[in-house]
């Protein structure tokens, strides 16, 4: 194929991600400084949504035989790209200042394993074929490797480092046996090509069933799901949230992709399968959630949960539902990364171990009354209580899945969220019980002036701003040819 301007342009958001961790890279090379190399990151990954503007006026433009830049994935670009932003200003108000309060290895590594993992998260959106989306979920997982692990200094993040590469590469397994299966019934690996041989023989149903426990090991859908509390406790605090957030999002766009098109996944015990999956993690992810008293962990089996409500949509596949899933994704992004970024707060500057455990909330508000007032509207969020962003996302698939008639899975959605909501409203109440002898204000009483503080009080208002008025959502996902995607 010819490579003319028109492809270059399409691409801009990707070469400029690359650019930037080089760039990123020689400046580590060059002199070590924690905040230049923040600034360059911030910089380039800026940079790299806006160049989604352009690359949108040529769309959709198949650049390769790998990847193909249209609406659908501009539209996850900009999720991946805002989420990775939003992590990376976490990083920098979790590693401490230069003057030796904080981590206390090099920090600038940091930055350059996220700009990796987000590369790949840009790979993955806009694959179009299995090579594709295996290059980019290896790019996507083998940073977050070493991310999970970075403090080192602290055991149980090396446990979780050591736990998400095992299992990570169990599934990389599954995923590429899945694929062989596949390439050996239709000939191809092209998404459009095995769309076409419109094959439902057993050898691409084995095939696409081995491919979607290999994505569900990614996404932590139950049984699959055992690494998450671990790797959510152990990682810090923003890796967690980039992984609960942007590795999911792109994973979940590439799943949705390649079930739209494929015909092995139309009927037939696979979507007994994909039910079945659905309403265990449904369940599962909220009644474990129930007993935990570690806020990342409880935050970790919310997301299986959160995960399995996404399934309703995806099993639903025509009508609201693709629409519903990109609304429910850009909720649950927000959502996240406002409840870690709590987390990361409460936790910074770095000192051995994160604030996670739930009794260190204990009468928040009257010691950091923003820091409460945001966790509150995430956790109300995230429970899909009216006027917040969360109960337009949910209200989304539901409807998706009445649409559909998928009365089963309706169920077992409106019991786990009934679950869910105890389990949120006790973290509400936590933060504002009164203790005896309270110390008010024990915190500096600045944390809003970092970039940290202001980008969650952002996020918290957004998410409210969304429950009460979601169009300005609603029309970007509907224009963002989403929906053309289901026809």
């Amino acid at each position: 194929m010819e490579f003319t301007t028109q492809h270059l342009i399409a691409l801009l958001p990707l070469l400029v991600t690359c650019a930037t961790i080089v760039v990123v890279m020689l400046a580590i090379a060059w002199k070590r400084h924690h905040s230049w190399t923040f600034g360059l990151s911030v910089i380039g990954l800026n940079l790299a949504l806006v160049s989604i503007l352009p690359a949108l006026k040529v769309a959709p433009l198949e650049v390769t035989p790998l990847m193909m830049v249209d609406n659908f994935g501009a539209y996850y670009m900009a999720l991946v790209l805002a989420g990775t932003l939003a992590c990376v200003t976490l990083i920098h108000a979790y590693l401490g200042g230069e003057s030796g309060k904080g981590y206390p290895g090099n920090r600038e590594e940091m930055y350059l394993l996220i700009l990796l993992a987000a590369a790949g998260g840009l790979v993955l959106v806009t694959a179009q074929h299995l090579a594709g989306l295996f290059i980019g979920l290896e790019l996507l997982s083998v940073p977050i490797f070493g991310l999970v692990a970075y403090a080192f200094f602290n055991k149980r993040s090396l446990e979780a480092g050591i736990k998400y590469m095992v299992l990570s590469a169990a599934g990389s397994a599954f995923l590429l046996f899945g694929m062989a299966l596949l390439y050996a019934d239709a000939g191809s690996l092209s998404f459009s090509q095995l769309a076409a041989a419109g094959s439902s023989s057993v050898l691409s149903q084995l095939g696409i069933g081995m491919m979607l426990i290999g994505l569900a090991f990614k996404l932590s859908l139950v049984p699959f799901h055992l690494w998450t509390p671990d790797v959510y406790e152990g990682a810090p605090a923003p890796v967690a949230a980039f992984l609960a957030t942007v590795s999911k999002v792109a994973v979940f766009a590439v799943l949705l992709r390649l079930y739209q098109l494929s015909p092995a996944t139309a009927g037939g015990w696979l979507n007994d399968l994909l039910t079945a999956i659905a309403i265990a993690s449904i369940l599962f992810g909220n009644l474990l959630a129930l007993v935990q008293n570690n806020i990342k962990r409880l935050l970790g089996y919310s997301s299986i949960a959160h995960f399995g409500y996404l399934l309703v949509a995806l099993i639903a596949s025509k009508g609201l539902a693709v629409e519903a899933i990109g609304v429910y994704l850009a909720t649950y992004v927000l959502t996240s990364l406002g409840a870690f970024g709590v987390v990361t707060l409460m936790s910074t500057p770095y000192s051995g171990r994160d604030c996670d455990a739930l009794y260190e909330y204990r009468g928040l508000f009257w010691r950091r009354p923003y820091l409460t007032a945001v966790l509150t509207v995430m956790m109300l969020s995230l429970a899909g209580i009216p006027l917040t962003a969360g109960f337009i996302g949910k209200f989304f698939v539901i409807a998706a899945g009445v649409e559909s008639g998928l009365w089963w899975l309706l169920g077992a959605l409106v019991l786990g969220s009934a679950i869910g909501i105890f389990y949120y409203l006790r973290v509400m109440v936590t933060l504002f019980l009164v203790e005896p002898n309270l110390r008010r204000h024990d915190a500096e009483l600045h944390w809003a002036q970092r970039a940290g503080g202001i980008m969650l009080l952002f996020v918290a208002l957004l998410a409210f701003f969304l429950g009460v008025y979601p169009q300005p959502l609603l029309d970007l996902v509907h224009h963002s040819g989403l929906v053309a995607l289901a026809n």
